[in-house]
């Protein structure tokens, strides 16, 4: 397995040199931190102060970028609290680029071609390529309405909150006594993972995986990208899903430090009403995006969950050298 993630490191390292992206290194600990309700980071007291180790490396990243670095790309340790289990462990290895001038659709397709070229290093490591397995032509692409209607038949951007509550509730959706039609969002997530994550990047008719990507998420499920300007309903986001594994996070960035400010004060209430601490948010990387932050979309992969897809693994610790549990 250390071969392995060895070759594929190299991969992904050959794969942005070769499109003229620049490594870069960021801070594990700072005191930015991108604010998101679900995400609980690790706190740590220094010299008095509150400083966080990074969820994602995406703050100081885009400092990089608004002080003209070009595009971008980085491996990176990653820290989340609270999070284990088959696909989590609280410290792992992240994947994450810049490119600038391009858009979100563009880098769905680099993002293919970049998942294809790791599975090939794994494959030249255990002589077992995956890839074999998945259906034939590009991955797909599902919007999320298209995702809801085909496992719920309804229109997830019309129904209001007291029809997704029914039509969860019809479902056996696991929505707590206590979640009402006001907590759109929370549906939205648990019917979500419950019943559509699980077959996401499957073959429908067959036992082949299929790779899929899911794009055009509701606006309030935006975190950091950008809304279309032709369908105000959706935001410029995909994510990549291989037989239920999420891979990674891709948006349209978003440009306008007003709207992130919002947004920062959005996530924070939400993190209050949940009985969770607020954050201070990234005043640093919004002060690089008021001094202008290019035109860009980026990309958030999880390399040890691409690992487990390219050696058929179903758990993360059998990817890793120092799982939590014995770290």
């Amino acid at each position: 397995m250390l071969h392995v993630r060895a070759a594929m490191l190299r991969a992904v390292r050959d794969f942005f040199r070769l499109r003229g992206y620049l490594e870069v290194e960021t801070p594990c600990l700072s005191q930015d931190i991108v604010i998101d309700a679900w995400l609980e980071p690790i706190e740590v007291r220094h010299s008095g102060d509150r400083w966080f180790l990074q969820t994602s490396p995406e703050a100081a990243m885009k400092r990089l970028l608004a002080a003209g670095s070009g595009s971008i790309f980085q491996i990176s340790r990653v820290f989340r609290a609270a999070e284990s289990g088959t696909r989590h462990n609280p410290e792992f290895t992240m994947i994450e680029w810049y490119g600038v001038d391009s858009d979100w659709c563009q880098q769905m397709e680099l993002t293919e071609q970049l998942v294809r070229e790791c599975v090939a290093a794994a494959a030249a490591i255990t002589s077992h390529d995956v890839s074999v397995s998945w259906a034939a032509g590009l991955f797909a692409r599902t919007t999320y309405a298209q995702a809801f209607e085909r496992v719920f038949e309804i229109d997830v951007h019309a129904a209001s909150g007291s029809e997704l509550l029914a039509v969860a509730r019809k479902h056996q959706i696991p929505v707590p006594e206590t979640c009402t039609s006001d907590q759109r969002d929370d549906l939205l997530n648990a019917m979500l993972a419950f019943a559509i994550e699980p077959d996401l990047g499957r073959c429908k008719t067959s036992e082949q995986s299929a790779p899929e990507f899911l794009c055009d998420y509701p606006p309030s499920q935006a975190a950091l990208a950008q809304t279309s300007e032709t369908d105000p309903k959706v935001a410029r986001r995909f994510e990549l899903y291989v037989d239920g594994i999420e891979l990674c996070n891709g948006y349209q960035e978003l440009t306008d430090v007003t709207e992130l400010k919002r947004r920062e004060e959005l996530q924070n209430a939400v993190r209050s009403g949940s009985a969770l601490s607020t954050l201070p948010g990234a005043p640093a990387m919004a002060a690089a995006m008021k001094s202008g932050l290019p035109n860009c979309s980026g990309v958030a992969l999880g390399f040890d969950r691409l690992v487990m897809v390219a050696t058929g693994s179903k758990q993360i610790t059998d990817v890793l050298a120092f799982p939590a549990d014995r770290a």
